[in-house]
């Protein structure tokens, strides 16, 4: 194996780095799908290895409350500790959350369209 093959191999510890990279990226005040953040991090339909790296999640700085379901809805069971402090974040970002439910927003939205504007 020569280094450019070690810096490119596709791990399970790169492809963390990159879903957690992509949830990084999306700004205060906006939100993205789980499938999104997999489809930016180059994963497109691995929603749910996004939501099984962000369960396993200790890094108290990771906005993990931008990321929802497609549908832009909280995936924790309402009214759990879980979803009460991502309404409580989101709300602080200037979110909009009714009934468990981003508004005024799409949660599937191209991540480049939600940065640079529909012409990006």
């Amino acid at each position: 194996m020569t280094e450019d093959t070690l810096v490119t191999e596709d791990t399970p510890t790169r492809r963390a780095e990159r879903i957690l990279a992509q949830v990084r990226a999306i700004p205060p005040g906006a939100v993205a799908g789980y499938g999104e953040v997999a489809r930016r991090a180059g994963l497109p339909g691995r929603a749910r290895l996004v939501a099984t790296i962000l369960s396993a999640n200790t890094d108290p700085s990771l906005p993990w409350h931008r990321v929802l379901r497609s549908d832009g809805r909280i995936a924790f069971p309402e009214g759990s500790p879980g979803w009460h402090e991502q309404l409580q974040r989101l709300h602080a970002e200037g979110v909009r959350v009714e009934a468990g439910r981003v508004r005024g927003q799409s949660a599937a939205a191209d991540l480049d369209s939600r940065l640079w504007g529909p012409h990006g």
